[in-house]
């Protein structure tokens, strides 16, 4: 405006006239009455336009002050009567002015004087914070937008409270998806006459419909195992609460009827997108049945997962058939590939070793030739005992070789199987899994978030004992070109033993028939007996950590390394087996310090604890009776807080429910 009163339209117009009056004179010049003329036109001319100009600037002049004023006007009035809140506060967060809205906000008359304080904490939390200069507060059960202006000391506030509750009200109604699935019941119906499979049918499809309507889910039986559930977040976030309830009951009804049946449940949410809702629903099913059925997984498209139930112990599959379809499908991989390559995890076992040996063997009876990668200074005393009768008496030793040395020779038609783990962090190499176009995982544990990226082939079965149990399994079903030798059959015969505990944990009917199966072949029970064997000092430093057990619970003993010292994880987790031995102690947590700089937890349990869901909240996992955790942490007394803790909460969730 200020721009419009210095008037620039008069600038040309004084030139013109200039001009003007030039011609004027120039024009006299040449012809008097011409010039005249020209002169009395031209001053008509100007006249009109100076004219027209100086009514067109009062006219404008006019309704700029006009607007100004009206501008102003409803300046004031948006200040006073507009729904936004305004408050003008002191150095000494006192309030110097407020507007009539804020007042009505408040139910007060005057505001002036009074403190920030005494309206709100969250208020003056918010002026005293640096970091941001807006906040949702609540106010006399209404919910505010409040920015806050520090150079002015300006507070404004908006009134979202409508705008939160239909937010509310999209994020309750949103779809989801669920797929569930009855573990075992093909298996247990097979056997079944067709009344009692009816029966059991209709006893199922009751339970599950029974539950869909009293928490207002729609729910379709889409199989003789299978049914699709179609629900909302609201609902959803009832059946966290009471922990999916329906998983006990189906698992104690079908109990009384004699039949082992429990549910697992797969949930797609967070999603807008019915497909994607789906396809989450599938993966968490894919992921409950990796770790043994019986629980539900929930899964976000962010990939954020939450775990529920998981209560029993995996039940063994009584039929081979998808050991028989692995093992050819397995077969058919090895005989498309140049090499075959077999990692286990980082500081192997019997267990890792013994499966490494048998997926070799395997390569061999396809006439492929396999290797075993392994890591040489990582090695324990039994490993390096079964290591040193390989070296003295096997014509195999040479097939074990260094992850340098698998990197050098690993082409794109090379196949890289991985035993006894899943997690890509634990292989022994982690780098060798991007070399690898083809990746086989075989694996006896509870499938965890953390899993291989794109295997080729996945054979995870958490009912089995060990890996080398599934190994052993899968080698029967393999072209019979190369007999399994003695050294080969008692090594997958030690990694049975180690991880039953001499066939006292998690052994089922299979478990017998691998080892028949090996022992047939000629494993060796003595030389396993040799190979396990340990020396005194390892027993008495296992003996000084039993002597600190505590019970923190009925039946629950923890105990712990010294915080000055080292120990072996295989001590570790022998402690634990050892301390599960005991009376009265029904679940057992070791806590002592690693090589590689953390903290490990070795935790075991008879069935009644679910030590897997324990070592989960600290990071770590396996199974239901068998798990463990490292964490990055100083002191020994620190990381028991947390073991501590995560118990409550297991203990706290599993009375819930």
């Amino acid at each position: 405006m200020g721009t419009f009163r210095k008037r620039p339209i008069r600038y040309p117009l004084f030139v013109l006239s200039i001009f003007g009056i030039v011609t004027f004179g120039l024009l006299c010049i040449w012809n008097i009455g011409i010039g005249i003329g020209y002169g009395v036109g031209f001053v008509l001319l100007m006249v009109y336009t100076w004219k027209v100009e100086q009514i067109t600037f009062e006219e404008t002049e006019k309704h700029i002050e006009s607007i100004s004023f009206r501008m102003k006007k409803v300046g004031e009035e948006a200040l006073l009567e507009m729904p936004i809140g305004i408050l003008l506060v002191n150095e000494q967060y006192e309030i110097e002015w407020s507007n009539p809205y804020m007042q009505s906000v408040l139910n007060m008359e005057n505001l002036v004087g009074e403190g920030i304080v005494n309206i709100s904490d969250d208020i003056y939390v918010l002026m005293k914070t640096e970091e941001t200069n807006e906040d949702t507060i609540t106010l006399r059960d209404r919910k505010y937008r409040v920015y806050y202006k520090k150079e002015e000391n300006l507070l404004y506030f908006f009134d979202i409270t409508e705008q939160i509750a239909i937010e509310k009200q999209y994020y309750a109604d949103r779809t989801v998806i669920a797929i569930l699935f009855v573990d075992n019941y093909d298996e247990i119906t097979q056997a079944m006459d067709d009344q009692p499979r009816s029966l059991t049918n209709t006893m199922v499809t009751s339970i599950v419909n029974d539950w869909a309507a009293e928490q207002g889910i729609f729910v379709k039986r889409i199989s003789s195992d299978r049914f699709l559930a179609v629900l909302n977040e609201s609902i959803l976030m009832e059946l966290e609460k009471k922990k999916f309830a329906i998983l006990d009951t189906i698992r104690e009804k079908t109990a009384q009827k004699n039949m082992s049946l429990t549910l697992s449940i797969g949930v797609g949410a967070g999603s807008s997108s019915l497909v994607e809702l789906g396809e989450l629903a599938q993966s968490s099913l894919d992921l409950v049945l990796g770790r043994g059925g019986d629980q539900v997984a929930i899964k976000q498209p962010t990939g954020k997962l939450k775990f529920y139930g998981g209560k029993t112990n995996p039940v063994e599959k009584r039929t081979r058939v998808r050991a028989r379809v692995i093992s050819h499908a397995l077969r058919d991989l090895i005989q498309d590939s140049d090499q075959v390559f077999v990692m286990g995890h980082k500081n192997p076992d019997m267990d890792s070793i013994g499966a490494s040996v048998g997926v070799r063997k395997m390569a061999q009876m396809n006439d492929v030739k396999g290797y075993v990668i392994i890591n040489f200074d990582e090695l324990n005393g039994s490993v390096t005992r079964l290591m040193n009768e390989i070296e003295n008496k096997s014509d195999f030793y040479e097939n074990f070789i260094t992850p340098e040395e698998a990197a050098t020779r690993m082409t794109e038609k090379s196949l890289l199987v991985i035993v006894d783990t899943h997690k890509p962090n634990l292989v022994i190499d982690s780098h060798l899994l991007k070399l690898a176009e083809k990746v086989v995982v075989i694996d006896h544990h509870r499938r965890s978030e953390d899993f291989i990226g794109n295997p080729t082939l996945v054979y995870m079965e958490p009912y089995a004992s060990s890996t080398a149990e599934l190994v052993t399994e899968l080698l029967e079903y393999q072209p019979k070109r190369a007999k399994i030798n003695m050294l080969e059959a008692t090594a997958l015969l030690a990694g049975i033993i180690v991880d039953t505990k001499s066939f006292t944990l998690r052994t089922g009917a299979r478990t017998f028939e691998a080892a028949s199966y090996l022992r047939t072949n000629g494993a060796d029970t003595v030389l396993v007996q040799r190979l396990l064997k340990e020396d005194v000092a390892t027993y008495i430093e296992r003996s000084k950590i039993v002597q600190t057990v505590k019970f923190v619970k009925p039946g629950i003993a923890i105990a712990a390394g010294e915080e000055s010292k080292v120990y072996d994880s295989v001590l570790i987790a022998q402690t634990a087996d050892i301390l599960l031995t005991m009376k009265d102690v029904g679940a057992s947590f070791v806590i002592a310090h690693r090589s590689d700089g953390k903290i490990g937890i070795s935790a075991r349990s008879l069935g009644e604890v679910n030590v897997q869901l324990v070592m989960e909240k600290l990071g770590g996992g396996g199974h239901l009776t068998n798990a463990a955790c490292q964490i990055e942490a100083n002191s020994i007394a620190g990381v028991k807080k947390y073991l501590e803790e995560a118990i409550n909460e297991v203990l706290e969730g599993s009375s819930e429910s």
